[in-house]
């Protein structure tokens, strides 16, 4: 009984970590149905749903169970919250400052000088943007794996989807640029698709700290909502309200923020 038990919750956080990197893939192929990029106005009803489903999953999917972690605990729930919020937020600063990568609407090069093809740091960008989403999505499972509470896991498949669901503009964000860069529907493909592999990657490393240092759990949610609002403040929110009528953008936040709020709330 309890090995059924334990494949049944193994095969959700797999369907879970799986669809956040397949969504990333089916975006990326939309590069083969459009035959230039797509329009500014939807590019900013993409950016800003992203942005609206971070920021949810920011408050009721991480901030939300850092502070209930730490009470567990016994430490005053506001100290994790904040320190590995601000933490968070520090770090993308400093690997922003760090990674040479260029934004698919600015196109002005960021971080550290180098000679990396243009192409190449296109995918970076995106790529550094997946990473605090993946880690959010292993933290989640991570917790429910350790408690075995029902209700975690419906959280956690919460997360997931509404992750996954923005990851599919995201692909898109990228594939379609690179094409714009004389690059290959195929290649364009394979390289907006990789940039999401690092998901997978980091929400395994996200289970493991779970895993392994339980205590400092808190912290740990606490620094992926500071790393997933800082990409938001920093690079969706002001690209998503780019040129005119950027009420479109504005409209999608509130969406994207209800719908991942509607299925934190309703599946846990």
């Amino acid at each position: 009984m309890f090995a059924s038990i334990m494949n049944h919750t193994t095969l959700i956080v797999i369907i879970g970590i799986t669809f956040i990197f397949l969504m990333t893939t089916l975006g990326a192929a939309l590069v083969f149905f459009f035959r230039k990029s797509i329009s500014k106005r939807l590019n900013q009803i993409f950016l800003g749903f992203a942005s609206g489903v971070m920021i949810a999953a920011s408050v009721w999917s991480l901030l939300i169970p850092a502070i209930e972690g730490a009470e567990e605990l016994n430490i005053p729930g506001f100290i994790p919250a904040v320190v590995g919020f601000l933490a968070g937020g520090l770090f993308l600063l400093l690997v922003d400052h760090l990674i040479p990568h260029i934004h698919p609407q600015g196109g002005v090069q960021e971080g550290v000088k180098s000679s990396f093809k243009r192409t190449t740091m296109l995918v970076l960008a995106v790529t550094l943007h997946n990473i605090p989403e993946g880690l959010a999505v292993g933290l989640s499972f991570g917790l429910a794996l350790k408690s075995g509470d029902p209700a975690l896991f419906s959280a956690a498949l919460a997360l997931s989807l509404g992750i996954g669901l923005q990851n599919f503009p995201e692909g898109a964000a990228i594939s379609l640029p690179l094409k714009n860069e004389n690059v290959s529907n195929t290649k364009a493909f394979l390289m907006g698709g990789f940039s999401g592999i690092v998901e997978p990657i980091a929400a395994g490393i996200g289970i493991l700290l779970a895993s392994w240092l339980p205590a400092v759990m808190p912290w740990f949610l606490a620094f992926a909502a500071g790393a997933m609002i800082y990409v938001v403040a920093e690079e969706l929110i002001p690209e998503a309200q780019m040129g005119s009528h950027s009420n479109a953008g504005t409209i999608a936040v509130m969406i994207g923020f209800a719908l991942m709020m509607l299925l934190d709330v309703a599946f846990g």
